[in-house]
């Protein structure tokens, strides 16, 4: 209880424009990018809190803390929020922009983190075009008394995994580092998800590639690698967020919930070892894709040079007969055009034979 009263005194000291002195939920200041907000007490969603400034009250006191799920909201609209709840400004700029790096931040006894959310785009078949990993962001204020997740993209929903914590009491009593850690937890796990099915992708880019003419899929395999590379940067920059939560004190992360997080940092390293392979996959079936180019290439010049060389003696032989000169050999033998005729057949006949014994048609 003394912790809690603790992180309530110091919500009461950040929020500068006094307890309730914005009513952002009432008000309708925050609505198009309102997406849900409770408030909770030893685990539990507290029906009978009736507004949004009760809430923010008792939070101040540390009865519990207030969770307010946003999304894609405007810049206005976070700073009403970061003025209510003392954020600060590089944060809110982070927050407005999408498109940020995975990280952890510190501001005080507030922590700011960013993590890119993946989502598997099915398809019936690869294409060159084809999009396979989908991203978008969530970022997560956590503070004395208080959780923000603000949501960039149309996937990475929020609203099952409150659900969740609801029906498990004993993680949201955990407090606002407890709301971390399930946020963390469930974008983790789609990693893993997304991971296992862009392995099936592979194996099957792997299996058309060493087809015959599989080379002509080359730019499918361009195009996995590609997305590949996106799911590589939500999960690698991730990594060292994880080890300090897992690993450094803070206020607002109990020793049990390190512990929590030290499993999904286990589980983060896992999937980042398994697309740091994919992306090594890839390189070595795009060589062996455009050695497959080269070596058609070569085939197919040798064909070329051998029906050049084929076609070559009949066209000498027509060249020459073809001069006009009055006194030519056998210029005027009965039999000479059959003879001739013959001649090219038979060195044609030669050359294809030899040809084809050497595997050049």
């Amino acid at each position: 209880m003394g912790a809690t009263r603790r992180v309530g005194r110091a919500f009461a000291r950040r929020s500068a424009t006094g307890p309730g002195s914005l009513d952002l939920v009432g008000s309708g200041k925050l609505d198009g990018a309102l997406v849900d907000w409770a408030f909770y007490s030893d685990g539990h969603r507290d029906g009978r809190v009736g507004s949004y400034v009760d809430a923010l009250k008792r939070a101040r006191r540390g009865d519990g803390f207030v969770w307010i799920g946003l999304f894609e909201p405007t810049e206005q609209q976070l700073a009403m929020i970061g003025a209510e709840f003392g954020l600060h400004p590089l944060a809110l700029e982070d927050a407005t922009e999408a498109h940020q790096r995975p990280k952890l931040e510190r501001y005080g006894d507030t922590l700011f983190a960013v993590l890119k959310t993946v989502r598997y785009v099915p398809h019936g078949t690869l294409t060159a075009t084809s999009e396979v990993v989908e991203s978008g962001e969530v970022m997560v204020f956590c503070g004395p008394g208080f959780v923000i997740t603000v949501r960039h993209g149309d996937h990475g929903e929020l609203a099952g995994l409150r659900q969740r914590l609801e029906r498990e009491p004993k993680r949201l009593a955990a407090g606002p580092g407890g709301v971390l850690h399930a946020i963390a937890d469930q974008v983790v796990d789609t990693y893993l998800e997304v991971a296992d099915a862009v392995q099936a992708d592979i194996d099957q880019i792997e299996i058309e590639i060493f087809s015959p003419r599989g080379w002509r899929n080359i730019e499918r395999v361009y195009q996995l690698k590609r997305e590949v590379l996106e799911l590589k940067r939500a999960v690698a920059p991730l990594t060292g967020p994880m080890r300090a939560l897992s690993t450094t004190e803070h206020p607002l992360i109990h020793e049990e919930t390190r512990n929590y997080f030290r499993d999904v940092d286990d589980h983060l390293l896992r999937v980042k070892e398994q697309v740091v392979s994919f992306d090594e996959l890839l390189s070595s079936i795009l060589q062996a894709g455009l050695a497959q180019v080269q070596v058609s290439e070569n085939e197919d010049m040798r064909r070329i040079s051998a029906w050049v060389a084929i076609v070559a003696v009949p066209t000498m032989i027509a060249g020459i007969y073809g001069m006009n000169f009055d006194n030519m050999p056998e210029l005027k033998w009965h039999y000479g055009y059959f003879i001739c005729l013959a001649v090219m057949a038979s060195a044609c006949t030669v050359l294809y034979r030899l040809f084809k014994r050497n595997n050049w048609l």
